[in-house]
């Protein structure tokens, strides 16, 4: 039995870290509640205001349901928070912002047989008297205490609650769940294609780039960091001008000025010369082509990651 520390959850199926308070527009509103209105929010986000969210500095990240964060500050109805699952090197404990204190929520300590991690797109959770509570994204991951005929019973932040065992996988820890080759990575990417991008979006809702690589390789038993600069500076060097070296589930990495700025984006080398990525605003989770693009001029760096350099998982 492992015993889970009194901390802070994410209490929504989706918390967005802002920025700042500050950062938080009036067309924002439906993102920051608790019940959170989601779909609402990004059908509210037209290109402009969805744009803004990058342009304007606006959004860090997200949280998925049950997601644990260190809170270090309140004030008012926000808390600066640290999400300790999300590598970083903005703060060497997780990814830093703001959240709205209604969608988190501070759990008592809880003795876990082990993890149950969603691997449907989105997942009912249920109460334990049968009816629905939340759906769950994909990715979320939550303590488990048991079995329950077709059900697993799992600690959600407020409370027990039922998941379909055929929606997840298990896990000891938080940190074995089973190793699949980054190829497979790919695999579960493709069950996202055309899924709107949203910058900072962490979440079967919507991916920005470097959201969805380090999703899918979550997916797959991998934890890499949060964001495509931080990712690039990690894993097994692939030499950019060999590409018949590459191998499907490698990450390419771009960067303006033909690569010799920063990153920029990131996607998974799908093999064949092709790309699968979370593209940019306006645009969806697509394969395309390198050849003849801009893209092709930007690459910058090959990295391959679940592997060592002898190439064993």
């Amino acid at each position: 039995m492992e015993t889970i520390v009194n901390t802070w959850y994410c209490v929504v199926p989706v918390a967005t870290v802002w920025t700042s308070p500050e950062s938080v527009r009036v067309i924002d509103e439906p993102g920051t509640a608790n019940p959170v209105r989601l779909t609402e929010w990004l059908g509210k986000l037209t290109y402009e205001p969805r744009l803004d969210l990058c342009d304007g500095n606006r959004i860090q990240t997200q949280l998925l349901f049950g997601e644990p964060v260190i809170v270090e500050d309140v004030q008012g109805d926000w808390a600066k928070i640290i999400a300790v699952w999300q590598s970083s090197t903005k703060d060497e404990r997780g990814y830093p912002g703001w959240v709205p204190l209604a969608q988190l929520k501070e759990a008592q300590p809880i003795h876990a047989t082990g993890f149950a991690k969603v691997t449907a797109g989105k997942a009912q959770l249920w109460k334990l008297d049968g009816s629905p509570s939340v759906i769950i994204p994909f990715n979320s991951i939550l303590p488990y205490i048991g079995e329950s005929g077709d059900h697993l019973r799992v600690c959600a932040p407020d409370g027990e609650a039922l998941l379909l065992k055929r929606d997840t996988e298990l896990a000891p820890s938080v940190h074995q769940f089973k190793k699949e080759q980054p190829s497979v990575a790919v695999d579960k990417g493709l069950a996202f294609l055309d899924l709107p991008y949203i910058w900072g979006g962490m979440s079967s809702y919507g991916y920005d780039c470097s959201g969805f690589t380090y999703s899918m390789l979550k997916a797959c038993g991998h934890s890499i960091p949060r964001d495509g600069g931080d990712q690039a500076r990690v894993g097994v060097e692939i030499p950019v001008d060999n590409q018949s070296l590459w191998k499907k589930g490698d990450l390419l990495f771009f960067a303006d000025n033909e690569g010799k700025a920063s990153i920029r984006h990131v996607g998974f080398y799908f093999g064949d010369g092709l790309l699968l990525h979370s593209h940019s605003t306006g645009k969806s989770v697509e394969v395309m082509k390198l050849a003849g693009t801009k893209l092709e001029k930007e690459l910058c760096a090959v990295r391959r990651y679940g592997v060592t350099k002898e190439g064993t998982i």
